[in-house]
């Protein structure tokens, strides 16, 4: 009688993690030319791409004043820009996950990364696993999911059943923003399964940047601020923080608007 075993399948390879420097930037690299993040080499705690700040107009949806007393995650650390923004300028509680440990270290040698503290935790592990645990459900104000590997082709985790997972760790005035990207990837289909998700009403979207990034936001709870609400917002925000969330205004809106 023959008999079969079955063998663990060997998770593929993480990729070779690696920089460059051109001017007064320098990029992240996962083996591959694709840039995965960059830092102002005399302002590393800045934001420098365009699409990386639209992953902050959750601020669009809170007061100012209450930031600094929320919670931000972020799936997926690429050159730690979010992260550091949200730590050091915010000053947010904020919580990182990144599958390879490689990537973390290159943001501490590299990108300035901080080490953890009372108000930074890096978590090295799955996305798709770490946040369905109880502990972090209800507690994240701002979720921004950035889940790319070397190609760059399409996101790594894009069903409906990871966006439901992301609601879940919205606060009840939490925001989620995603960076849409890639040559596969289909933006249609991608809004289709965040809407079903969050619900069409809770979704709002930029224009894609000149790259082809496209950030789309959704709310734990819709809400339609009114025109003047945001701009004063947005104005508190480019003060503050200086990011140019006025001119974000012009290329945001509800998808159902």
């Amino acid at each position: 009688m023959s008999t079969s075993r079955k063998t663990a399948l060997r998770p593929a390879p993480l990729p070779e993690v690696n920089f460059s420097d051109y001017g007064d930037v320098r990029t992240l690299h996962l083996g591959t030319e694709w840039v995965q993040g960059s830092m102002l080499l005399n302002a590393p705690f800045d934001i420098e791409l365009d699409y990386v700040q639209r992953m902050m107009a959750w601020l669009l949806f809170v007061p100012p004043g209450s930031v600094a007393k929320r919670h931000a995650m972020q799936l997926g650390l690429g050159a730690a820009a979010l992260t550091k923004f949200s730590r050091k300028k915010l000053r947010m509680c904020t919580t990182a996950i990144e599958i390879n440990p490689q990537v973390v270290s290159a943001c501490r040698f590299w990108f300035k990364l901080p080490p953890d503290d009372e108000r930074l935790n890096i978590v090295i592990g799955d996305a798709a696993l770490k946040i369905q645990q109880a502990e972090w459900a209800g507690t994240v104000d701002a979720l921004q999911v950035d889940l790319y590997d070397q190609d760059a082709a399409a996101p790594v985790l894009d069903s409906e059943d990871f966006y439901a997972d992301c609601r879940r760790l919205l606060t009840e005035e939490g925001c989620m923003t995603v960076n849409l990207f890639g040559e596969d990837s289909s933006y249609p289909q991608s809004v289709a399964k965040i809407s079903a998700a969050f619900g069409a009403d809770a979704v709002w979207a930029f224009r894609p940047t000149r790259e082809g990034n496209t950030v789309v936001l959704a709310q734990r709870t819709p809400s339609r601020p009114a025109r003047a609400e945001l701009l004063e917002r947005a104005d508190a925000i480019q003060t503050r923080w200086g990011l140019p969330a006025p001119k974000w205004l012009k290329v945001f809106k509800p998808i159902e608007a």
